[in-house]
């Protein structure tokens, strides 16, 4: 049961085939008064893992999209105020307590930001483009809904609203390893070059040419992904090839009738 006088709060996790990773996440979210996983169709365990663990599980299918799919979450959520998680991320003990003490004593902002410490390979990387990687996760549902473009989806705030920042952070496991790496690539690629392409953008061998040796430099030299070593150097190069595989993809991108006709 809440203490009294303390707001409630609703932990909102998207999963698919987590079966090692659910677990901690939905522990990570002992501060909320329910946490619900939406999963996607899982069949290796996920939903019976976060059900013993006290989680209400949800299956919602088909996969309608990162962004739909984290809104759809939200929306099954009994609080408007919402902690939203992917089942690779998890709340460390600092920003457990940061946000123990908020719902405690009070909210002063609509919606909070907090840094997401990236593992890649064995370490937290501290240099490159995702760093500081602050993200929207603690949140009013009323004044907040899931946006961007998939895969790449963040919390949009409405006009007005307030927003504040947190130090301490969310630990992010992003890939099992190497091999992990490159199938979310090929996967993520996809994703992003369909909605490219349903929004109407086109390529042309100049993002070929130009973007992906852009985004390896911002990583590895104007962001400083060299002090991360080896592992600096192998983020700036994935991180290229990632752009260099969503406009090749785009590019091969069949143009409707309608646009052909244009």
């Amino acid at each position: 049961m809440p203490e009294s006088g303390r707001a409630l709060i609703s932990g909102c996790v998207i999963s698919y085939q987590e079966s090692d990773r659910i677990a901690d996440c939905v522990r990570s979210l002992s501060f909320c008064d329910e946490v619900i996983v939406v999963d996607s169709g899982s069949t290796d365990g996920t939903q019976a893992i976060a059900r013993k663990l006290g989680a209400r599980v949800i299956e919602n299918l088909p996969f309608p999209g990162h962004r739909q799919q984290k809104q759809f979450a939200i929306e099954q959520a009994q609080h408007d105020l919402v902690f939203c998680l992917d089942a690779d991320e998890r709340c460390t003990g600092p920003l457990q307590a940061a946000v123990r003490e908020l719902l405690q004593n009070g909210l002063a902002a609509d919606g909070y930001q907090m840094p997401r410490l990236n593992h890649y390979l064995g370490r937290i990387l501290k240099h490159g483009l995702h760093v500081p990687d602050r993200k929207l996760r603690l949140f009013d549902r009323r004044k907040g809904k899931w946006g961007g473009r998939n895969p790449h989806d963040h919390v949009e705030m409405a006009d007005g609203a307030s927003v504040e920042r947190l130090a301490a952070g969310i630990e992010h496991l992003s890939y099992r390893d190497f091999a992990h790496h490159r199938r979310t690539i090929d996967s993520f690629s996809r994703i992003a070059a369909d909605a490219m392409s349903a929004e109407g953008r086109r390529a042309n061998p100049f993002d070929l040419l130009v973007r992906p040796p852009a985004v390896f430099v911002k990583s590895l030299l104007l962001k400083l992904g060299f002090l991360d070593g080896w592992r600096g150097f192998l983020v700036a190069t994935m991180a290229a090839y990632t752009d260099w595989k969503k406009y090749w993809r785009l590019m091969r991108t069949k143009r409707s009738p309608a646009e052909q006709g244009r």
